[in-house]
């Protein structure tokens, strides 16, 4: 088994990127690719198993979703046959494994699988148009084997055109478009989806089909062996009624030296009339190689907004590509991975994910924004999560969601200048308000009347959190970032210390927004409120060594030194530092106390609390249903390790700071193959979590569907390495170590390049800059899109 690790190069043409996985047997985990535009996408693993879906990853499944990473069984497939002899075999190791190493590897936008047995050399390049719900598998074959060869191809998709395959196979139906001959189907017993019409066509116009599976599979057939390619072409069997899929064959004669090119397209119409529309506009190889070109394209010009050059090349392998890609493609438009398949946004989840796009897609992160703010009630709190494309979701009492959005406006408007967003008027939702005993409901709330500017949103979201118990700290409601910390307020009085330290630093923020806005009074309502929460915060929440978590309904602490479990949680300590809220005193001895309690050097991780819940009369929710040392249940839980790392980065510790970063840097875990026998999941995107339990101490939890990953590109960007963007101005406070002698940005202003050397000199503070020669008078970086490309240099000294 071979495993390269990817700490290679980026291509700035955005065409070569590096080689993930090479390998010829077993992958301890499925490492996958998550391949998506704004309305479609497929996840697809090194073994070629994959899904694909329209609109909604959840609702709107084209193939069947696995959550197995076991047998990483897949509802889609392809392969190559010979005529003469019979043999047949998969250009990727799964359904039908040939006897031949493969080559896997997945790439920004694409993945593509590489093999040749008998002489026969294939490479299957997997990959979604950036502007249509479409999916191309292009099959490039050479002949080496010294003779010709008649070969087929041969596509399987099983359908689902729903949620579960179970649900929906009797609903569908399939037949062969009489205009385009590109095969149909629909399932229009799809309440929501009702009219779309998913296509699959060929570059090759002669092919044989089936929409039975039975048939292609055989009576108790597996995809590895399917009866069809036991026979000469496919019977063309189409309608309702059958167990349905989608088969299509084509010959390929390829003489000896030749080389072919075939590509199979999988999309999803709106109508009949627009199925047929991408049928023809994608139909053909010279389509395939445009739409190819045009995802190359995209995320070369998107990945290449910034550009570090630093001499650890774990970090450039991480901040130059996989976590905004990571971010963009799967948290902001798939929304689904391999373990997870959500299809949902959520309030807090998606406006977090945007705020690291705000180099890579500013527009994005304004879209969804104001996406964000219409999905807010009328009473100021929000939907927890909700389903495109109608909306249908959950009210609940959770107490953090609300306020995500004046913080990720804050951060929009801060750095873009953008204003105007404000101003942007957004309808609220309406539907019946909580019972008492009611933890949420799920539902489809009405549109309201009453319809208010963006700037009205956030301050009835602030507004809405003013609600405080009898320590004067916010009410936690049914969870406050932990969703599995349901129980501790589940009687309305229980009182969240983390939540306090967050709406004190959101309460700042928009403040300081208000302020500049003009609008006095509530910036001076907001900075008394949040002077008030933080005395409230150093009275009732401080345990001797380090903030509490919360304060149970009956007034019992959490996170205290006198409880048996949860007796210290990295959150308040970490958000003690970025909110700005705690003393310097206290905040430093609290950190110091993370490091002692919860940084586990050995075992490469920093755990979220200490001890997990497992045993004692403490019963704080649906977390302690987790093994202990799992997930939330006091493991790793990436997300908050994050915000550990910028803590002790915000307080001027860099060297421990880069240290912890090191920890937790997902490439470090897998280096090796022993690394990767332990961690088992992708190295090149980030984990939710990481377990702290024998024996699987170390093993990474579910990849990709995590909110830790644009946290991780902000720590990089932002924490670590000093970059700032204020409107037209970059500002510099890197916390570099003191063995870099200097480090490059390659930064894109809108249509100029600017090439930023930042020389170290021993401190953080910029004591001089020097643009095309010419020293500045200021310490920060004026940016001016002239279309030029500028050099820059940076020196650093001073103190920390």
């Amino acid at each position: 088994m071979e495993f390269f690790n990817g700490l290679g190069g980026f291509s700035r043409d955005g065409r070569e990127y590096i080689v993930v996985l090479g390998h010829d047997q077993n992958t301890p985990a499925p490492w996958v690719n998550v391949i998506a535009n704004a309305g479609f996408g497929t996840v697809i693993s090194e073994s070629g198993s994959a899904y694909t879906w329209s609109e909604n990853s959840h609702e709107f499944r084209l193939t069947p979703w696995y959550n197995d990473p076991v047998s990483d069984v897949s509802g889609e497939g392809f392969y190559i046959r010979d005529e003469e002899s019979g043999r047949f075999w998969s250009p990727s190791p799964l359904p039908a494994r040939g006897d031949m190493p493969y080559v896997s590897r997945h790439g920004f936008g694409y993945s593509i699988f590489e093999y040749e047995d008998d002489g026969i050399v294939t490479e299957l390049c997997v990959y979604v148009a950036t502007d249509a719900p479409v999916k191309f598998a292009k099959f490039r074959i050479t002949n080496r084997s010294g003779r010709a060869r008649q070969l087929s191809v041969t596509g399987y998709w099983e359908w689902v055109l729903g949620e579960l395959r179970g649900k929906s196979l009797m609903h569908v139906v399939t037949e062969l478009d009489p205009i385009s001959s590109a095969l149909f189907t629909r399932n229009a017993y799809n309440t929501e989806f009702a009219g779309r019409v998913v296509f699959v066509d060929c570059s090759e116009s002669v092919r044989t089909v089936t929409a039975d599976r039975t048939e292609f599979l055989g009576r108790n057939g597996a995809a590895a062996n399917p009866a069809a390619l036991r026979r000469v072409r496919l019977s063309g069997r189409l309608g309702a009624g059958l167990d349905p899929c989608a088969a299509m064959q084509v010959m390929a004669a390829v003489e000896d030296g030749q080389t072919r090119e075939i590509v199979f397209t999988l999309g999803a119409g709106a109508d009949e009339e627009q199925a047929r529309q991408l049928v023809y506009r994608f139909r053909g190889l010279e389509s395939a190689h445009r739409a190819l070109e045009g995802v190359w394209h995209y995320w070369s010009r998107t990945l290449g907004a910034v550009y570090f050059e630093t001499p650890d090349a774990a970090v450039n392998y991480l901040a130059n590509g996989w976590l905004v890609y990571q971010t963009l493609a799967c948290r902001m438009w798939a929304r689904t991975g391999f373990y997870q398949s959500g299809g949902a946004f959520g309030f807090r989840d998606q406006l977090q994910d945007a705020m690291a796009l705000i180099h890579a897609e500013p527009g994005l992160f304004r879209e969804h924004i104001l996406r964000a703010a219409a999905h807010q009630f009328i009473e100021g709190d929000v939907q927890h999560w909700w389903h495109p494309p109608v909306g249908r979701g959950v009210r609940t009492h959770f107490s953090d969601d609300y306020l995500w959005l004046p913080y990720a406006v804050s951060r929009y408007v801060g750095v873009t200048g953008d204003t105007g967003v404000l101003e942007e008027r957004v309808p609220f939702l309406t539907s019946r308000l909580l019972r008492p005993e009611e933890e949420a409901f799920y539902d489809l709330p009405r549109v309201s009347e009453d319809i208010a500017t963006l700037y009205e949103h956030c301050l009835r979201a602030i507004d809405n959190g003013l609600r405080f118990g009898a320590h004067g700290l916010p009410l936690m409601g049914c969870g406050d970032w932990n969703d599995g910390m349901n129980l501790v307020g589940e009687h309305g009085k229980g009182e969240s210390v983390w939540l306090g330290f967050f709406l004190f630093d959101v309460l700042t923020q928009f403040a300081q927004l208000a302020r500049r806005r003009g609008d006095v009074a509530v910036a001076d309502r907001y900075t008394v409120e949040a002077g008030r929460l933080r005395g409230n915060i150093e009275e009732n929440a401080w345990d001797g060594d380090w903030y509490r978590r919360a304060y149970f309904d009956d007034g019992t602490p959490l996170g205290s030194s006198s409880n048996e479990e949860c007796q210290i949680d990295a959150l308040p300590q970490s958000w003690s530092v970025l909110s700005g809220a705690g003393t310097r005193e206290r905040s430093l001895m609290a950190m110091q106390s993370v490091d002692r309690r919860l940084v586990r050097r050995a075992d490469r991780q920093i755990r979220l609390f200490d001890p997990p819940f497992d045993k004692s009369a403490l019963n704080p929710g649906y977390i302690k249903g987790y093994v202990p040392g799992v997930r939330e249940n006091g493991g790793q839980y990436t997300h908050a390790a994050i915000w550990t790392v910028m803590a002790f980065a915000a307080m001027g510790d860099s060297e421990r700071a880069w240290e912890l970063f090191s920890l937790i840097n997902p490439v470090n875990h897998a280096s090796t193959e022993s690394e990767i026998s332990v961690y088992k999941v992708e190295p090149y995107v980030v984990a939710a979590d990481v377990y702290g339990v024998a024996p699987h101490t170390g093993r990474g939890g579910w990849t990709w569907y995590t909110g830790s990953a644009g946290w991780m590109y902000r720590l990089i960007t932002e924490s670590l390495l000093g970059l700032h963007l204020e409107v037209d101005t970059l500002r510099f406070a890197p916390r570099i170590p003191q063995t870099w002698p200097s480090f490059k940005i390659h930064y894109r202003y809108r249509e100029t390049f600017y090439h930023i050397t930042l020389h170290n000199g021993g401190g953080i503070q910029v004591t001089r800059i020097i643009v095309d020669g010419v020293e500045q008078a200021e310490k920060t970086l004026t940016l001016v899109d002239d279309r030029n490309e500028h050099n820059v240099e940076v020196d650093l000294g001073g103190g920390a």
